[in-house]
């Protein structure tokens, strides 16, 4: 079975998005520069999908791509339009939500869960051997807080935004170990690995 992983881009002073995030401003003033790193290849046609980055970079998007299901909150998937209802290669998409809504039928790829442990469970299985891509601030940490996330993943912009959303803002006070899997060093960010200890 493959892992559950969290994959963000964060500024150096850990921002996901920047101010005045919303429905029609989903990564907040100046909040697109977290995500240069992707949209440095030519587009691809396909809806939101960038095309690959080069060197580094389009490594590290091979990845993500490579996913077998998504889970992700109600905050990252509505400002994104739903991703058009497929985020990448026809995979599942688990949103987790405290009141679900039925886009079956506009939607067949998407499934609305209101519990992280049991989202986080069906796209395990539904990936099989394959990763589970994990977005989300909420998300990660909720996943975190219930021990159901295995690995973080960080692309660090080398930029401070100063203000906006933090990816670990409300995690408490509790401990949490990572171990450094990997880091590479791409065109304008910094790839970060980690495992969750367990």
């Amino acid at each position: 079975m493959g892992a559950s992983v969290l994959y963000m881009s964060m500024s150096l002073d850990g921002f996901i998005a920047g101010p005045n995030e919303g429905p029609d401003n989903g990564l907040g003033d100046g909040g697109d520069r977290l995500h240069e790193w992707i949209f440095a290849g030519p587009p691809t046609g396909e809806g939101g999908v960038p095309g690959r980055p080069p060197g580094v970079n389009g490594a590290v998007m091979d990845e993500v791509m490579e996913t077998g299901a998504v889970v992700a909150g109600r905050g990252t998937f509505e400002p994104a339009g739903g991703w058009g209802g497929d985020h990448h290669g026809g995979v599942p998409i688990f949103i987790l939500s405290r009141s679900p809504e039925d886009e079956e039928a506009r939607w067949p790829l998407v499934t609305y869960v209101s519990d992280v442990t049991e989202a986080m469970a069906a796209a395990k299985e539904a990936a099989g051997t394959r990763d589970v891509l994990v977005h989300g601030a909420g998300t990660a940490q909720l996943a975190l807080a219930a021990g159901v996330l295995d690995e973080v993943q960080i692309h660090l912009v080398p930029v401070l935004l100063g203000e906006g959303r933090r990816l670990f803002e409300n995690l408490g006070p509790t401990h949490i170990e990572l171990e450094p899997t990997r880091v590479l060093e791409g065109e304008g960010v910094t790839h970060l690995r980690y495992r969750v200890a367990s």
